[in-house]
């Protein structure tokens, strides 16, 4: 089987993206866009452009075709087309190009400017699933300041709400503190001091964003105790992130301890660290792990990236996600890119006789959909 065959295969493949925000919400201009697809939060020196990057390449190379504009089109026109379009013809178009069949949504972060899980489903034709943020829940419940004694029977009575028809929860942890905390389960004296604390500097006008590496592990292990699979971000993907801290390796201990829990661990991204994830995939029977953003980012280069993701892992611990937010791009490309990347890797290793064609494209299955429909018991 030729590259070209197995990337026909694929490109049949109803994708579930395992970890995905919404699309944008309204149209953006240029400006606005450039800095959504970079995972700096400064601004954008005035002698460069984000689109001189790889993933701005592999919009103009992937993208512009599908709005009607040769490949690789110059940034003025492309942006001018897609102002022409605007948005809910942009999402429409992108979103149903992708070939992504289900959609696993984190809905945590800057909601308002992003599609909700109706209106993801309505723009993209696919089932779409919520995963819950488990931050942004404890910092609802403390919105609305209760006692600091009062604040764990709340916490567990809105995931409980929350999480009544998600499939799965989520934790910021890398980037709120990093992976070098404490594995152990924080006991309620510890918990209770700590909200103390956190709740009077949100009455002294502080902001209600949780940090305290106490509480942080709170929510590790009540996402544990929820039992549904709990998503880590990892490594690269936020400018918050001390990217030294966020070696998946140093979850060795915690994984360790919650391994008897059955709690499906799902390590997100994991771009620069996907081979130490490979290798906690492979050592942990609760450990799963995916290259996410990585892939969009890396964008002709991503077939590496991909290589890399499959050399220790079980292919049953493998799976795919764009983690894409705002620009429809980012959901287009995440699967292109993909399914690219695993028609010419396992292609590779076809014609030289390494694999058969049967076995890649079963992988290719596992990965791309079967995995993530099991893990998380999806039934659409």
């Amino acid at each position: 089987m030729s590259t070209e065959q197995l990337a026909a295969e694929l490109d049949t493949l109803r994708l579930v993206d395992h970890h995905v925000h919404g699309a944008l919400a309204s149209t953006v201009d240029r400006a606005a866009f450039e800095e959504l697809i970079t995972e700096s939060d400064r601004p954008i020196p005035p002698f460069m452009t984000q689109l001189d990057s790889q993933v701005g390449f592999a919009i103009r190379r992937h993208c512009a075709p599908l709005l009607g504009l040769p490949a690789f089109a110059a940034p003025a026109g492309y942006f001018a087309r897609r102002a022409e379009l605007g948005e809910t013809e942009v999402n429409r178009i992108l979103l149903g190009a992708s070939g992504v069949g289900a959609y696993l949504l984190d809905t945590g972060y800057r909601g308002d400017a992003i599609l909700d899980v109706p209106g993801m489903a309505a723009a993209s034709g696919s089932s779409t699933h919520e995963i819950v943020r488990l931050e942004s829940v404890l910092e609802a419940v403390a919105a609305r300041r209760p006692g600091a004694g009062e604040l764990v029977a709340a916490f567990r009575d809105e995931l409980a709400t929350a999480t009544a028809n998600a499939v799965g929860t989520k934790s910021i942890i890398a980037y709120r503190h990093g992976f070098a905390f404490d594995p152990e389960r924080p006991g309620p004296a510890e918990v209770t001091k700590a909200a103390e604390t956190w709740l009077a500097q949100i009455d002294r006008g502080g902001p209600v964003r949780v940090s305290s590496p106490v509480l942080l592990r709170f929510l590790l292990w009540e996402g544990v105790d929820r039992g549904l699979p709990l998503q880590l971000h990892v490594g690269y993907g936020d400018p918050d992130v001390d990217l030294d801290r966020c070696d998946p390796l140093l979850l060795t201990r915690w994984l360790k301890l919650v391994e008897s829990s059955g709690t499906p661990i799902m390590l997100l991204h994991c771009y620069p660290f996907h081979r130490n994830a490979g290798y906690l995939a492979q050592v942990f029977p609760h450990v799963y792990f995916d290259v996410g953003l990585g892939i969009n980012y890396t964008g002709a280069r991503s077939d590496a990236v991909i290589a890399e993701s499959l050399e220790l892992a079980p292919f049953a611990k493998t799976l795919f996600s764009s983690d894409a937010w705002g620009p429809a791009e980012l959901h287009l490309l995440g699967a292109r890119l993909w399914r690219r990347g695993m028609a010419k890797v396992l292609g590779a290793w076809v014609d030289e006789g390494e694999w058969s064609s049967a076995d890649a494209i079963r992988v290719a299955t596992m990965i791309g959909r079967e995995n993530a429909i099991r893990v998380y018991g999806l039934t659409s």
